[in-house]
């Protein structure tokens, strides 16, 4: 690992994991170390976890939507630039999401399980 890079990892299903001898229970993130092994020791049904890490950019970050960039004036143009030419030309009849609104919050997984938010 790079110096001062940040690994968390966030555990969203199971029945609970020991992270470095701390117990972790789904919905939490823990922040590990990202330059040493840790152990990690399941509970008794299989988790699912996502483990990330980074470094700090060392800049300002504004957000708007999907748009993330260093000032709201960037946000505002990278908007402007949007509605003139979709990035490149959009190549699809419509602007809508692939999935409807009620649909609402849900995860499809690799084995094909579909996974829905409470």
């Amino acid at each position: 690992a790079r110096e001062g890079s940040t690994r968390v990892l966030y555990l969203f299903a199971g029945s609970g994991l020991i992270v470095g001898g701390k117990a972790v229970q789904p919905g939490n993130v823990i922040q590990v170390r990202a330059d040493a092994e840790i152990v990690l020791t399941n509970g008794d049904e299989a988790s699912d976890m996502l483990l990330l890490q980074g470094q700090p950019m060392g800049e300002p970050v504004v957000h708007h939507g999907p748009f993330v960039m260093n000032s709201p004036d960037e946000i505002r143009a990278t908007i402007i630039d949007y509605q003139r030419n979709g990035f490149g030309k959009w190549k699809f009849d419509s602007d809508a999401p692939v999935h409807p609104r009620e649909a609402g919050r849900f995860a499809i997984h690799a084995d094909g399980r579909k996974e829905v938010a409470p």
